[in-house]
């Protein structure tokens, strides 16, 4: 019988290879699954599984600012995203002409990634337990950076927390959004979510 083909790739191999990818599971991915989900559910007294809030992607955007009318500054900035994130970034651009700004439409504000599944829990755990604790003077995350909607939002000055960045490369500093998006329906809910995650709130 003749191997199946699409697009002269072989339809078994593709989903081997799918089912391979399938099994990758992070560490905090199983912690969320296998701990929070039971703590969350006895907390707030969810029915059902399908309740219990959970991460559904984190934004990663770095904003170019006056520098995006330098196409070399946007390919500095994308490679760093690129190596932070593991994934490769989108360039946005500004939609409209702003006069007091002096920004033209369609030039570059800034790049930025989306993460989901793996990559998304991946980067979420070196970014509590490596990366912020490289901040100097580090005393925790603003716990009031919430949306009202259950999304979280934080920041970083600096490229150079991320210990992918070679500092001997920067040409300039870099800050980075980092948004937390949840499907949860409070911000009670999400602090509960990320707390138990770990996300290293000041107190």
């Amino acid at each position: 019988m003749a191997e199946e083909k699409k697009n002269g790739v072989s339809v078994k191999k593709a989903h081997s290879e799918g089912a391979q990818k399938a099994k990758v599971v992070s560490r905090l991915e199983t912690f969320y699954k296998e701990q929070i989900v039971p703590e969350l559910m006895k907390e707030f007294n969810y029915s059902s599984i399908m309740e219990c809030p959970k991460i559904v992607k984190i934004v990663l955007n770095m904003r170019l600012g006056e520098f995006g009318s330098n196409e070399k500054n946007v390919e500095e900035a994308a490679k760093e995203l690129a190596t932070i994130s593991g994934q490769k970034p989108v360039v946005t651009r500004a939609k409209k002409s702003i006069a007091n700004f002096k920004l033209r439409e369609g030039v570059p504000v800034g790049v930025k990634v989306t993460l989901r599944r793996f990559r998304m829990y991946d980067f979420l755990d070196k970014f509590i337990n490596i990366d912020l604790p490289r901040v100097r003077d580090f005393r925790g995350i603003n716990k009031d950076s919430f949306d009202g909607r259950g999304n979280y939002s934080t920041g970083v000055k600096e490229q150079m927390i991320f210990p992918e960045i070679q500092y001997d490369k920067v040409n300039r500093t870099q800050g980075l959004d980092v948004i937390i998006v949840t499907s949860a329906k409070t911000d009670k809910e999400a602090y509960a979510l990320l707390s138990r995650l770990g996300m290293p709130f000041a107190k």
